[in-house]
């Protein structure tokens, strides 16, 4: 795979499909792929901290939930570093580190990918090899086939961007387990 290339691949969550964090044109064909709304963000995949810090401010309470729950199914709202801004124009992003292999090595080999579901907007993430396969298999560059089980629920997304955090979508983790580590503060 190339960073220009769309690629299908597994998380520990639900399928995702990406392409390198600057690839503005692959970008664009993943929103015109799903229909998708452009005031829509689409979240970054990293592979460590290391990646995630060459473009987003981790706050306390990022390093915190980071270290409690990543590898794994917790999206940060974070504000972004400045070059990344002048790059994108995008103040804020939501970033993750998935726990899960297939995922990890592209992420290690490839860098950060701009990733979202698998799905027509508006419509349920498709999580079936064999179904996102037929859809898709002549729509983009490679789909990587799952190797062990998956979730199949999306990640819990959390707004670190301001002063209080708030909870944007609940999923494999839950708003209590968040509450609890964020009362260590």
């Amino acid at each position: 795979m190339k960073m220009n290339e769309i690629i299908i691949f597994p998380t520990d969550t639900i399928y995702g499909i990406g392409t390198g964090i600057y690839n503005t044109e692959g970008i664009k064909r993943i929103y015109e792929i799903k229909g998708r709304d452009y005031t829509k963000p689409m979240a970054v995949l990293c592979a460590n901290l290391k990646q995630v810090e060459e473009f987003a401010i981790l706050t306390k309470e990022a390093r915190l939930l980071a270290k409690q729950f990543w590898p794994g199914g917790l999206t940060l709202v974070l504000n972004t570093q400045e070059k990344y801004y002048k790059k994108t124009f995008e103040k804020t992003i939501g970033v993750r580190i998935p726990n899960h292999h297939q995922a990890l090595e592209l992420l290690i080999k490839y860098g950060p990918m701009k990733t979202t579901s698998v799905n027509m907007a508006g419509e349920e993430p498709l999580n079936d090899y064999l179904v996102i396969k037929e859809r898709y298999e002549n729509i983009v560059d490679k789909i990587y086939d799952n190797e062990i089980s998956i979730a199949e629920v999306s990640s819990t997304v959390v707004n670190l961007t301001n002063n209080k955090p708030f909870i944007i979508r609940e999923g494999s983790i839950t708003i209590n387990d968040i509450n609890e580590v964020l009362k260590s503060l």
